[in-house]
């Protein structure tokens, strides 16, 4: 690591006004999902399917947000969160993916409103995956149609909350949206088929920018927009030319193949060559299009885990081993040093790079980290406490990591951490716990980590505490 010792015996102080929060997304949490006029999402219909999650868990009841927001955001200012980051539920507001359901805009309502008497800002995601199953069964984000969709739900969405939220993030990473949902089976709707996987990450870029434009149409100025990318630095195996060749090909599709047509560039033409394999994405383009994907935001949502190490297999037609489109070749290698419990590489070094190169590459757009956290095996132990040291490093490196880049000149405005509480977690199920608070799924029992604690004292300062301050 590049921190040395004399650095973390200081507190590392964050500029004046920089955003702390936390994160869920819907159906990760909520629960109630046949109440107040919710309809099936396709997350819903996916995990009634033997083998899709683990010990086939669903979001049934989950953390049973949807009753206890009272409690949670309670337990939120109890640890100082100004910023609660949150997915609203497409098939909680319009059941059918088209008509309004008013008791599930009244939800988020008073869930804005407890937010609000407790001085916590919310940070509404508009899109997490969880698009109404009446919606997948017309085409889902294969369909050119769903931007039009997407567009009327974020205008009613804004229309409804907007008096109360100021920052919006229309889509959560859309590379998980399309590339695991349609490309690799891997996420709801379950479909594998790499040429429908590139058109989803179309059409979610797409709706991306024509919501963003539709609703900055009405917005007052304070409002703020911005589209949640993910990002995994690539890390050639070794240095050798067919792995460097390979880390440029993930690196296409895993990053830039998003980042790019946002900033207005369009999609990389390298990208489209090597992908030309499985689909002529240009076919699917329709003039307008790109400067639609390229609607102006007003910062960037980082989503930020782990690079990925990567080889170039002698079988150039061997089997691809990850969501990547055309991917037939190459193998992501295994990890190095220190694993989370996901087997994720802790790496703040990548996240510092990976800050600096968005800053060069968006020209000093400003960006908040609206992901970062880490998994680990979560137990109370007898003293009712949950002693988390492995999340607490794991905070403290990756925030001395954004420190080192905004010292270096990058604009980071503020760092969301993932998660607020333990919750459903996809394909994982109930198995990997990512929350600063600790959540009994059998009795729904809250209980504050030490990391929040740690995190607590990290919003207090508005700084990385020094190596030996004891939080408690």
């Amino acid at each position: 690591m590049r921190y040395g010792v004399r650095d973390q015996r200081r507190p590392l102080v964050f500029p004046r006004g920089f955003l702390w929060g936390a994160g869920t997304s819907s159906y990760q949490v909520e629960g109630g999902v046949t109440e107040g006029g919710r309809g099936p999402s396709i997350w819903d219909v996916f995990t009634g399917r033997p083998g899709t999650a683990h010990h086939g868990d669903t979001g049934k009841v989950a953390c049973d947000q949807f009753h206890r927001y009272p409690e949670d955001v309670a337990t939120m200012a109890k640890i100082g969160l100004p910023v609660y980051r949150f997915s609203v539920s497409w098939a909680r507001v319009m059941p059918d993916g088209k008509h309004v359901s008013q008791a599930g805009l009244d939800y988020y309502r008073r869930l804005i409103d407890e937010l609000r008497t407790k001085g916590i800002e919310p940070m509404v995601t508009l899109y997490h995956w969880d698009l109404p199953q009446a919606l997948e069964d017309e085409g889902g984000w294969r369909s050119r149609a769903l931007v039009r969709c997407f567009a009327a739900y974020a205008k009613i969405v804004h229309a409804a909350l907007g008096d109360r939220v100021r920052y919006w993030i229309t889509i959560d990473k859309p590379f998980c949206g399309a590339f695991l949902a349609y490309g690799s089976g891997l996420h709801a709707p379950g479909h594998g088929d790499p040429s429908a996987a590139l058109l989803a990450a179309h059409h979610q870029m797409l709706a991306h920018g024509t919501a963003v434009a539709e609703l900055r149409a009405s917005a007052p100025p304070e409002h703020k927009f911005s589209l949640a990318l993910s990002f995994s630095p690539a890390l050639p195996e070794n240095h050798e030319p067919e792995n460097i060749d390979a880390t440029r090909r993930f690196d296409g599709l895993r990053n830039r193949f998003f980042l790019d047509p946002l900033l207005g560039k369009g999609y990389p033409t390298d990208v489209l060559a090597d992908a030309a394999q499985v689909a002529d994405l240009g076919a699917a383009v329709k003039d307008g299009d790109l400067a639609k994907i390229a609607e102006p935001i007003d910062w960037l949502g980082v989503n930020y885990y782990a690079p990925t190490r990567i080889k170039r297999l002698a079988d150039t037609n061997a089997p691809r081993e990850c969501a990547l489109p055309g991917f037939g070749g190459m193998s992501v290698a295994p990890p190095h040093g220190r694993l989370t419990a996901f087997g994720w590489e802790q790496h703040p070094d990548s996240l510092s790079d990976l800050l600096r190169w968005l800053n060069w590459e968006t020209g000093g757009l400003p960006l908040v980290i609206v992901e970062n956290g880490a998994a680990f095996d979560d137990t109370v132990a007898a003293d009712g406490r949950v002693h988390d040291i492995e999340r607490i490093n794991y905070l403290r490196e990756h925030l001395r990591a954004v420190h080192s880049a905004i010292e270096r000149g990058v604009d980071v405005r503020g760092y969301i951490v993932w998660s607020f509480l333990d919750h459903f977690d996809w394909v994982a199920g109930y198995s990997k716990r990512f929350g600063i608070v600790h959540v009994d799924f059998a009795t729904q029992r809250r209980t504050l980590k030490d990391s929040a604690y740690f995190y607590r004292d990290v919003i207090v300062g508005n700084a990385v505490p020094a190596i030996g301050a004891s939080s408690g």
